[in-house]
């Protein structure tokens, strides 16, 4: 990415659990630069938010886990760069 997102958003095929679903992002060294406020978006329950910190240029690795409404629970991982 060219400008660092404000906000990390993912969708996914079934309603989540708001209680028991979480999304983190961290840098390369591992500090934590979500903005610690995680949640299922009140608009539409198939998305799980995160506000950012002001990212500077690199390398941000994302972890996720989330239970949906039909008790099935996954979990992830993917990363983004940032001025590179």
């Amino acid at each position: 990415m060219a400008t660092p997102p404000p906000m990390i958003r993912i969708w996914f095929t079934q309603e989540l659990e708001p209680a028991f679903s979480t999304v983190e992002v961290r840098d390369d060294a591992g500090n934590r630069v979500d903005g610690g406020d995680a949640a299922v978006d009140s608009g539409d329950p198939m998305m799980l938010h995160a506000s950012l910190k002001s990212l500077p240029p690199g390398k941000y690795h994302v972890a996720w886990h989330v239970l949906s409404v039909d008790t099935h629970t996954t979990e992830g991982t993917f990363t983004f760069t940032v001025g590179h």
